[in-house]
């Protein structure tokens, strides 16, 4: 079968694919769209031009002969570049995350029905091998019944923060609440147990002078705990503003547990997993192992980025393009009840903490309620309905701030 022709929408996360190129055998850059421009000459630099061609107009790059468009723009544009690129007949692989608003989620779901295109969200942490392997053990029924879940994306963002906002007061991440960037904590816990969430509580922590220093709005970090369908319950930890990094995920079931190494155990990190797990629910015998997770695709993907996952789930999302149905990819339903997780956790905050219910978006009759719904923290879309980044109120951040981040950017700008 002939590569898959892809176009990349966005020249620095979007570049994970020219890496994935150049191990895999099943996919081809065949053009890539950014508005800014310094970035492209980089990128023709290294990719030339005379297999692939280079757009800042993404109207114009739609028309281009490709297959899909891997987008890896700003989190905030994803539903609408999704519903452009399927409306031009073009399959979808979509970076985190997939909306930002209930009307987006529910016409980006419309959409991928209408059209009958392929849509698949890019949530690589649910492609790390703890994540995987607990998947595995899951659906076997070595794991039993699924009980509780824990998953944590904790990122001290400062010292990159130049790299990934450039000093731009209105960039996406200093506006966001702290839980809309939720699906890497709580994306795999999803994935693993192939469950929809059915209701959530949201916990806010507060502003801080890390924060303060960013020039970021929101609380620092925010925590989900969230029903599952069966009555199970996951708790999602994430933030962008704390002092220590921390990627981990924990699982209990009727047979035993499994969770991957802390980070600062330095023995293997997400790959790592350890197990106590009984041959049937209620033998009760401590007999704790570990081990590291491999396949072939991990071992392939080694030195592609976070532990090798961005080889893996864009392996996946491009086989799954290309025909093979039994591909594992995150689909639009699963996508967006990721999303909604946090979401709704912050509808929660907002309503005093109380419990919200999250809709089955699967139903047709249940999407009437929320396709008008604009509610997010990007005025430019919530219009009337916009909200703050923080509930206590968005804070006051001296101009100051974004001029020292604009020119560390400066700085750096030419090694990025």
């Amino acid at each position: 079968m002939n590569k898959c022709k892809i176009g990349v929408v966005g020249v620095g996360r979007g570049m994970m694919m020219r890496k994935y190129c150049e191990d895999a055998e099943n996919a081809q850059i065949v053009a890539i769209c950014d508005i800014w421009e310094e970035g492209l000459e980089k990128a023709k630099a290294k990719l030339g031009t005379d297999s692939v061609t280079y757009y800042t107009d993404y109207t114009e790059f739609l028309k281009h002969d490709m297959d899909a468009v891997l987008l890896a723009n700003y989190a905030t544009e994803h539903a609408p570049f999704a519903i452009a690129a399927m409306k031009a007949g073009k399959d979808v692989i979509s970076e985190v995350l997939p909306a930002q608003n209930m009307a987006e989620a529910v016409a980006l779901i419309e959409c991928v029905e209408e059209t009958g295109r392929k849509y698949c969200y890019a949530e690589n942490y649910c492609f790390m091998g703890g994540p995987l392997e607990m998947r595995k053990k899951y659906l076997d029924g070595t794991l039993g019944t699924f009980e509780y879940g824990e998953g944590e994306y904790m990122h001290n963002c400062e010292p990159l923060w130049p790299r990934i906002t450039y000093g731009q007061p209105e960039h996406w991440r200093n506006n966001i609440s702290a839980f809309f960037y939720c699906t890497h904590s709580v994306g795999p816990l999803l994935h693993i147990t192939g469950m929809r969430p059915v209701s959530v509580v949201g916990f806010e922590c507060p502003f801080n002078e890390r924060m303060a220093r960013m020039g970021a709005k929101a609380g620092n970090t925010a925590i989900e705990m969230v029903t599952l369908e069966n009555g199970a319950v996951v708790k999602s930890l994430h933030g962008l503003g704390c002092s220590k990094d921390s990627i981990w995920y924990s699982v209990y079931g009727s047979k035993g547990r499994m969770e991957t190494a802390r980070e600062d155990a330095e023995c293997g990190n997400m790959n790592r997993v350890y197990e106590n797990l009984d041959a049937y629910s209620g033998e009760n015998k401590n007999n704790p192992t570990s081990h590291m997770y491999e396949d072939e695709l991990l071992l392939k993907g080694a030195k592609h980025g976070h532990g090798g996952s961005d080889y893996i789930c864009l392996y996946y999302a491009v086989e799954y393009i290309r025909g093979d149905k039994t591909a594992d990819i995150v689909d639009v339903y699963e996508a967006v009840d990721m999303w909604m997780c946090g979401q709704f956790g912050y509808f929660s905050v907002l309503d005093g903490g109380c419990v919200k219910q999250i809709p089955n978006l699967r139903v047709k009759a249940e999407r009437d309620a929320w396709r008008n719904d604009l509610r997010c923290t990007d005025p430019a879309v919530a219009k009337d309905q916009l909200l703050p980044s923080y509930s206590k109120g968005n804070p006051d951040i001296d101009p100051a701030i974004y001029d020292y981040w604009k020119e560390k950017w400066e700085e750096v700008k030419d090694k990025k």
